[in-house]
């Protein structure tokens, strides 16, 4: 199994554990929000599971389709991070079509609440375009 495949294994465990944070007791605050920095709602919830079962499913398929995935949902989370640092919200869950945009700020919060869609966005279309086309 290429590097590629096992990376989008490891991206679907993750993913998994990101949708569960709200059903484990202990992770949350009393405002929802988890680990104190962001919420997430039912449907991050779904958008995580949905990443996760992609992941799951192109990690098992071949390594074009690992490929493909990493350079897809890496772009797409990126994307979200950046945005989020920017306005605010991040478009995956449609925020930014819901909500005024807060402006850019590079607070600890800001930065913490979206350092997660950056940090896995960043690694897997990194891996994606220096991984090739090869097995």
């Amino acid at each position: 199994m290429s590097f590629l495949r096992r990376l989008c294994l490891v991206y679907a465990a993750i993913l998994l554990a990101v949708a569960a944070i709200n059903y484990i007791p202990g992770l949350t605050d009393d405002e929802g929000l988890a680990f104190g920095i962001f919420a997430l709602d039912p449907f991050d919830d779904a958008l995580h599971l949905a990443s996760a079962i992609w992941a799951f499913l192109a990690g098992l398929i071949s390594n074009r389709s690992a490929r493909m995935f990493l350079l897809i949902f890496g772009a797409a989370y990126l994307a979200d991070g950046i945005f989020g640092i920017f306005t605010g919200w991040g478009f995956l869950d449609f925020a930014i079509f819901t909500n005024e945009s807060l402006g850019p700020e590079f607070s600890y919060l800001r930065l913490a609440a979206n350092a997660p869609h950056i940090g896995l966005g960043g690694i897997a279309l990194l891996a994606g375009l220096l991984g090739g086309r090869r097995a």
